[in-house]
């Protein structure tokens, strides 16, 4: 399916997220470095798992909110607040105020934002895309937000700390910038149904909301494949969000300055937090390229088998991290990490979007996105660890559950296939 044929609500998010991603990218990476900075590994890492927590209650809300009061709406809410959230966030690194606190506030509540929009956004893609084309949908997305990540961390290496007041009033103009072309261009994609059942919900009160919302949840967890497929998506993101903490902490700590290349008369060294800004774009520069690619290709394969070898690969990643501090074996180390992305990034979302009933796809895609946000909520625990087993044990112990992981997902299969051939005799 090509960009051209896409719904015109597509389009526009396209373009419009991928304007927030850019400027999101340069400063989200340095956020764990800020705060181990400001209030030390311990407080650092206990604030990070604080911020995500109140991100995992969000998620929920914005994926019931997402189906009770429609995509569109929980969207503009979504980047309007985020908008607001930046001109604080941008008041607390201005000429006037330094206040690390109401930054890690500001922080948090822009994660709370992200959670209420990104399930609406998820779910419209599963509303006006059919099933056959949805992977690559998926994995365009995806590409743009790695497109993202190339550009992002370079120039946040500069302006985030030299220019972060600028750089964040940026932000807050993009922001409400796409709140205005959600409001203006973007059409509502609910099902009739559902819409019909969202104005005689109207003045539902918020007791109901909650037993309501508790109750379509209940459905959820009672999807033990679903549930499974969450628990293992947990796990395995224990190494993936490692990238802007404990991998961006190992690298300011432990990597020495050093040369990087020697050419003619050209010299190049780099420290640390210089060596993590090229390994972020190394990582999103081999997503934005072959994102597509690896759909297409791994789509050829049985899901079992990929989502397996992709934890797999993810664990000796981290083994590899664990074990080196120059800069050519850390390239080598983001290079595999980024395969095991790359082999499951296209495949993630069609997965729950299949198992997920047309009413109730908001709530699967946020349950379905619990797998990132309470990964990130322990993630951050690996900060204050290194200094109790440091770096290496570490990378090890996280190496561990990427393996925990894809023991987790091959039980999963088993049970999906056993509940598709039960249901075979009563179709016939």
């Amino acid at each position: 399916m090509r960009i051209k044929d896409w719904d015109r609500n597509l389009k526009i998010r396209l373009l419009g997220e991928g304007m927030m991603n850019v400027l999101f990218w340069m400063f989200f990476p340095f956020m764990a470095i800020y705060f181990s900075d400001s209030f030390g590994k311990g407080m650092a890492g206990l604030l990070l798992v604080l911020s995500q927590v109140i991100a995992v209650v969000a998620n929920l809300v914005g994926g019931y909110c997402a189906d009770q009061y429609g995509r569109k709406r929980m969207m503009f809410v979504s980047a309007f607040g985020q908008g607001i959230t930046f001109i604080v966030f941008a008041l607390a690194n201005s000429p006037w105020l330094t206040s690390p606190m109401l930054t890690f506030i500001s922080f948090s509540i822009l994660g709370v934002f992200g959670s209420l929009y990104w399930p609406a956004s998820h779910a419209m893609v599963a509303d006006v895309v059919e099933e056959k084309d949805r992977n690559t949908v998926f994995a365009v997305f995806y590409t743009a937000l790695n497109i993202s990540v190339v550009a992002g961390p370079i120039l946040g290496g500069i302006f985030f700390f030299q220019h972060r007041f600028e750089l964040l009033l940026l932000a807050a103009l993009v922001s409400f910038g796409v709140s205005a072309l959600i409001g203006v261009f973007i059409r509502e994609t609910a099902p009739d149904k559902m819409q019909k059942k969202l104005v005689s919900e109207s003045s539902t009160k918020w007791t109901s909301f909650i037993s309501n919302q508790l109750r379509d949840y209940k459905i959820i967890v009672q999807d033990k494949v679903f549930l499974l497929f969450i628990l293992a998506g947990i796990l395995v993101a224990q190494t993936f969000m490692q990238l802007d903490l404990l991998i961006a902490v190992y690298l300011s700590e432990s990597v020495p300055t050093q040369p990087v290349l020697s050419l003619f008369d050209i010299n190049i060294s780099a420290d640390g937090n210089r060596i993590f800004s090229w390994l972020i774009s190394e990582n999103g520069l081999l997503v934005a390229l072959l994102t597509v690619y690896m759909t297409a290709k791994m789509s050829r394969y049985k899901e079992r088998n990929v989502f397996i070898a992709s934890c797999l690969i993810y664990a000796l990643s981290m083994v590899m991290f664990g074990q080196t501090t120059h800069v050519w074996m850390l390239a080598l180390a983001m290079f595999v990490f980024t395969l095991g992305e790359l082999m499951v990034v296209g495949i993630q979302e069609g997965f729950v979007s299949r198992l997920a009933p047309e009413h109730m796809r908001g709530q699967y895609f946020a349950a379905g996105s619990l797998r990132f946000t309470i990964g990130r909520t322990i993630a951050p625990a690996a900060i204050p660890m290194t200094a109790l087993i440091g770096f290496q044990m570490t990378f090890y112990l996280i190496s561990i559950l990427a393996v925990c992981a894809a023991i987790l997902y091959g039980v999963m299969f088993k049970l999906h296939s056993q509940q598709d051939a039960s249901r075979i005799p009563s179709q016939t």
